[in-house]
């Protein structure tokens, strides 16, 4: 049966290192504030320069590398982004042109930080359906570029960052074996930059009342989170025939270490196996399963044959998961 495999994965994000010390002018001894909070010591933030585009076709080149292709192999680009250049056109249609992948349509998609999930859904969809045979997803922001740094529930949390994976056709077995997609609406007010778009236009006035940076009711979000990831774990550990603990290793939407050690007691799966990153980068939004997946593929942690669980949640509200073989 064909199914969608892994090619190639590729990671990115800026030079510039963010440690917690610098947000001090918010609290007092912001580093051990952030990090008792979040598990955070630093992020990265891209130069004034640098775009979302700019840090996906850096990912993109490193994912085509490490599966040795040609852009002009690609047969589609997704862009995952909630932070694009612009409001139009597509970030994937410049990160096209960056990178010559002049055979490939291109598009974006927004499901927030659950984009590189529902990216990965979509993706393995066109590859299953027999027309394309390979498929660049790449999960990007640029969040400091929306944050509002007088708040300190949200400005320490985030960090910019891409991630980027290759999907193929193949029948060997390996590769995506269960998905699950879900949004819940009556949330979207939860996670939102008010003053983005056409419901309300950015204009003096609500730049004045900073609605055009990223607004979230954090504890709703946690309470959130920590109810919709175990029903990821449980649902697509069943479909595949298997308890939990079988899963060789979870990658999670690296949000919070606070809500990894919930679930970790929670469903009894040792910490140890969840793949975290958010330490060093911090929330990158759709980067983030992305950058840990490149990461643990490339030193090795990720084995041959492995079960590995990415899963991602936010903004919408909306959640997913994929499991995989390797």
């Amino acid at each position: 049966m064909l199914q969608s495999e892994i090619l190639g994965t590729g990671g990115c994000v800026p030079a510039k290192v963010i440690a917690n010390g610098y947000f001090d002018y918010l609290v007092e001894d912001a580093e051990e504030w952030i990090h008792s909070r979040t598990g955070i010591r630093e992020r990265r933030f891209a130069e004034e320069s640098e775009s979302c585009s700019d840090l996906a076709t850096l990912a993109a080149r490193d994912a085509l590398e490490d599966a040795g292709l040609s852009p002009l192999d690609l047969d589609c680009i997704i862009v995952a982004t909630s932070t694009p250049d612009m409001i139009l056109p597509a970030t994937a249609c410049m990160v096209q042109k960056n990178i010559g992948a002049d055979n490939a349509f291109a598009f974006d998609m927004n499901a927030v930080c659950s984009s590189f999930i529902y990216g990965v859904e979509i993706a393995d969809n066109l590859i299953r359906s027999g027309k394309y045979q390979k498929v660049l997803l790449i999960g990007a922001d640029t969040y400091s570029k929306i944050l509002d740094f007088s708040d300190k529930g949200t400005a320490p949390l985030f960090g910019d960052g891409a991630g980027a994976l290759i999907l193929g056709a193949g029948t060997s077995g390996k590769g995506i074996l269960h998905s699950m997609m879900k949004s819940d609406g009556k949330g979207w007010d939860l996670i939102q930059v008010p003053s983005s778009g056409s419901r309300k236009p950015i204009s003096a006035e609500s730049i004045a009342l900073k609605e055009n940076t990223f607004k979230m009711a954090g504890r709703s979000v946690f309470t959130f989170a920590t109810d919709v990831i175990p029903k990821i774990i449980d649902e697509l550990s069943e479909r595949h025939g298997i308890k939990p603990e079988q899963i060789d290793y979870i990658i999670p939407h690296q949000a919070n270490v606070r809500i990894i050690d919930f679930i970790s007691k929670k469903s009894g799966i040792p910490k140890e196996k969840f793949l975290l990153n958010l330490d060093r980068y911090g929330n990158t939004a759709a980067a983030s399963v992305g950058l840990a997946l490149d990461e643990n593929r490339k030193n090795g942690v990720i084995k041959p044959g492995q079960l590995v669980l990415m899963m991602g949640f936010g903004g919408g509200l909306s959640w997913g998961g994929v499991l995989m073989q390797f």
